[in-house]
């Protein structure tokens, strides 16, 4: 059985859309994905802190 992604807590800086969620074992990461087309960038980060810096700092190459 496939594990629920529940998104919480979303927030959007620039193209970058950072959104809350559990992982496998239960800890709680921060999701930050770029939502152009054709750039796929996506990381995980263990604070929000981080997760709107890398957002800010995205440089998009599908521009």
């Amino acid at each position: 059985m496939p594990a629920r992604d529940n998104f919480h807590s979303l927030m959007r800086i620039g193209p970058v859309q950072i959104g809350t969620h559990r992982d496998r074992l239960g800890h709680t990461k921060h999701a930050a994905v770029c939502t152009n087309d054709h750039c796929g960038w996506s990381a995980d980060y263990s604070s929000q802190t981080a997760a709107q810096l890398a957002a800010r700092t995205h440089r998009c190459p599908a521009r």
